[in-house]
């Protein structure tokens, strides 16, 4: 699905993932590393049913997938692409298997980039270790964020809650563009003059849409899933947010205009299960916290 297709009410969220960032696969990559594809064959069926340690975005998937049982009906699928061959991706679906994750489908390349079934699998989002296919799926017009090693925070047993920054991520990157090459003065009369005009859609609009989406199939009083806008804007640039948002007919549970501050306190005290981010220097302060996903796009990102 595009990043800014409008989404079907009806329709389940899709979530792809790797299974690099599903489980902990760090002592078979380093075999990968240090002796090859052979080697790494080898070690993977010779401990296919030894169950994988649960990885940075386990917790996540847990949780998506406990929608379902909540509501009674199938609202999130999660898609797992791997670069294993299917003969050593065995090891992979016996951890999913042994740990109870409804997970069915797969697509297995073996070492080819497997961003190219994302479309066909109508993913909404796309999360992975990998730079080069999250900045190929990015480029597709698919929500994507390459997941960094991270804190793993969130209460297990709390609602499903999930944060983005603003510029570059939710929204389109041509104010940041603004502050970044003009100054924050530049940045602030900017926002003030065009602040009836709402923002353009960045890479994660669709995504969003599809969690307001997920939403309303839940109950007001009892919502399972609780989504936060956390921005290094402040007043008066908050105003065209707010607007922009309003425009786009979806709401957010919480936001948090820190003027700059650093985010990774903010984010424990909301207790995300995931932080998106297009800044590197933002994902480093949040990983220490929470499990996060760098964005690799707009004017933060040059060399993409």
């Amino acid at each position: 699905m595009s990043a800014m297709s409008p989404h079907a009410v009806d329709r389940r969220l899709v979530v792809a993932i790797s299974s690099r960032t599903l489980f902990d696969l760090d002592d078979s990559h380093t075999v990968f590393e240090r002796a090859g594809v052979a080697a790494y064959a080898d070690y993977q069926v010779a401990h296919e049913n030894e169950p994988l340690a649960p990885g940075v975005a386990f917790p996540l998937v847990r949780k998506l997938l406990g929608l379902n049982q909540r509501a009674g009906k199938p609202l999130v699928e999660v898609i797992l692409l791997s670069r294993n061959s299917s003969d050593t991706g065995l090891r992979v679906f016996n951890s999913i298997q042994h740990y109870g994750l409804d997970i069915v489908r797969a697509a297995f390349t073996g070492g080819a980039p497997p961003y190219t079934y994302i479309a066909p699998f109508e993913a909404d989002l796309f999360l992975s270790a990998n730079g080069d296919d999250v900045r190929r799926a990015l480029a597709a017009g698919v929500a994507a964020a390459a997941i960094l090693p991270s804190a793993t925070g969130g209460d297990p047993d709390g609602p499903l809650r999930i944060a983005f920054d603003g510029d570059a991520v939710l929204f389109g990157d041509e104010s940041e563009r603004i502050s970044q090459e003009q100054g924050i003065e530049a940045f602030h009369r900017h926002e003030s003059e065009h602040v009836d005009q709402p923002l353009s859609g960045g890479p994660f609009r669709g995504f969003l849409a599809a969690l307001h989406a997920l939403q309303s199939q839940f109950p007001d009083d009892q919502p399972p899933i609780r989504t936060a806008l956390v921005t290094a804007r402040s007043a008066p640039a908050h105003k065209r947010v707010i607007l922009t948002l309003r425009e786009w007919g979806v709401r957010l549970d919480e936001a948090i205009f820190l003027g700059g501050r650093p985010k990774g306190p903010f984010l424990e005290a909301f207790a995300a299960d995931i932080f998106f981010d297009d800044s590197g220097a933002n994902i480093e302060s949040a990983r220490q916290f929470v499990a996060s996903g760098h964005v690799p796009h707009g004017v933060s990102n040059p060399e993409q």
